[in-house]
């Protein structure tokens, strides 16, 4: 895995997202900026891990970074300004909150926004290319789902500690049951097209 895009800085922070596709609640994205020199056997796309072994690398990845920090939009935001500026919103948020301001940006994905005046690349598919996107991608999936888990326990009818919010059966079946929850993402297809006409409270 690459450690860098840009050569030429000292700097360079990673970003990525994680609950683009789920039915409810915020989306996270996380920044990093790893030392120049840095390098970790273990890191890669948080989809491609075990979630032990994703809060192992947490740890490392918090231990070792110059600074990272994390982004979030919430559900209500989402559906006010779709989820693709939602996505970019958390990622500029989480830049925001960098104790170190980065000289270069990498983007995980082909869509961003220009953050200051910063250079930025989007790579897609970058979480299994370079190191930082790869931190960034365990720092928000984790985040997220500790967050998700936290409000499986507040909402339990939708089986979010296993779902973490995306369309499975059973959590597509609660909300036919039950209706959605203050947390579900109301612009979303919360059901199948021939089912969205059920009233919803």
């Amino acid at each position: 895995m690459l450690k860098s895009c840009y050569h030429n800085v000292s700097f360079e922070a990673g970003c990525d997202e994680a609950g683009r596709g789920c039915l409810a609640g915020s989306v996270y994205a996380a920044a990093v900026i790893l030392p120049p020199d840095y390098t970790n056997a273990a890191l890669n796309d948080s989809k491609q891990l075990s979630e032990s072994r994703r809060y192992a690398l947490r740890k490392e990845i918090e231990r070792d970074a110059v600074a990272w920090a994390l982004g979030i939009v919430t559900a209500e935001e989402i559906d006010q300004m779709n989820i693709l500026n939602a996505s970019i919103l958390a990622m500029h948020r989480a830049l925001d909150a960098l104790t170190v301001r980065p000289e270069a940006v990498i983007i995980d994905g082909n869509r961003f926004r220009p953050y200051r005046d910063l250079p930025f690349a989007t790579i897609v598919k970058g979480d299994g290319k370079f190191l930082s996107i790869a931190a960034a991608s365990i720092l928000a999936k984790t985040y997220r789902d500790d967050y998700m888990n936290d409000l499986a326990r507040q909402y339990p009818r939708y089986d979010w500690q296993h779902n973490k919010g995306y369309p499975t059966q059973r959590h597509r079946d609660a909300i036919r049951a039950y209706g959605p929850s203050p947390v579900h993402r109301r612009t979303f297809q919360l059901l199948p097209a021939e089912e969205l006409s059920l009233p919803f409270g």
